[in-house]
């Protein structure tokens, strides 16, 4: 699998409002952020996509350790996280010298799901859309969310974290159930927003609701670059 950073940016003419880092999960290549990156660009933020975290661990904060230094990138700087890239972003804000100011976390996995059990199980675990079905069958490794998450992604402690994090889960999520990961991770979090994607599945970032997942998180960016208060801009009355 490559190990290049893929990049979208903002339109031409545009100040962009922050950068995104996406942590891919397993089996992931950047390309299957193609459809994410695009749209959250539109929006004026600079996307960066770091492929599978779980193949390469060090390999990984490596490459998001240079994308936080990079200086051409603006601030805020947020983790996005899928799978087992949710762990290790939530691994890496633990560390304030690093300078994240927000999380977004997609799925992240704990003990309990159901591995899929072949190809077409898993691409309908994965997700209900067709066109991001049509996405794994081509950039993603077979089998990946089978495989066991690498013990250096194991050791999480939510309570360390104490930049803003918006977590997002699929309700029907059957590899990481909902339940599960807010018992075991989720509640343990100090400054988190919680958005369940009614009946969405693992791949929650580009499940069949992408455009309204896209959309929170663009809320959530945008009460962000007013302040980590994370203060209502809009209120419905």
């Amino acid at each position: 699998m490559t190990d290049t950073v893929a990049a979208w940016d903002e339109p031409y003419g545009v100040n962009p409002r922050g950068t995104l880092i996406v942590l891919a999960g397993r089996g992931e290549r950047s390309s299957v952020y193609a459809r994410f990156g695009a749209r959250l660009a539109f929006d004026a933020y600079k996307v960066r996509v770091v492929s599978d975290v779980a193949e390469n661990v060090a390999r990984a904060r490596q490459q998001v350790s240079a994308l936080l230094t990079d200086e051409t990138l603006v601030g805020p700087k947020i983790l996005v996280g899928a799978d087992a890239g949710a762990l290790l972003a939530l691994q890496l804000a633990v560390h304030p010298e690093l300078g994240i100011d927000a999380v977004i976390v997609a799925g992240a996995p704990v003990d309990g799901g159901v591995p899929p059990t072949d190809w077409d199980d898993e691409l309908e675990v994965r997700t209900a859309c067709p066109t991001h079905q049509g996405v794994l069958s081509r950039e993603s490794e077979r089998g990946a969310v089978a495989i066991e998450i690498p013990t250096s992604l194991c050791a999480v402690t939510p309570a360390n974290v104490k930049v803003p994090v918006l977590v997002l889960h699929g309700g029907s999520d059957t590899i990481s159930p909902w339940g599960r990961a807010t018992d075991d991770l989720y509640q343990h979090l100090p400054n988190k927003e919680i958005a369940v994607v009614e009946g969405g599945r693992h791949d929650a970032l580009n499940d069949a609701s992408h455009r309204t997942v896209a959309a929170t998180i663009i809320l959530f960016l945008e009460r962000l670059k007013v302040g980590s208060e994370l203060l209502p801009i809009v209120r419905l009355v």
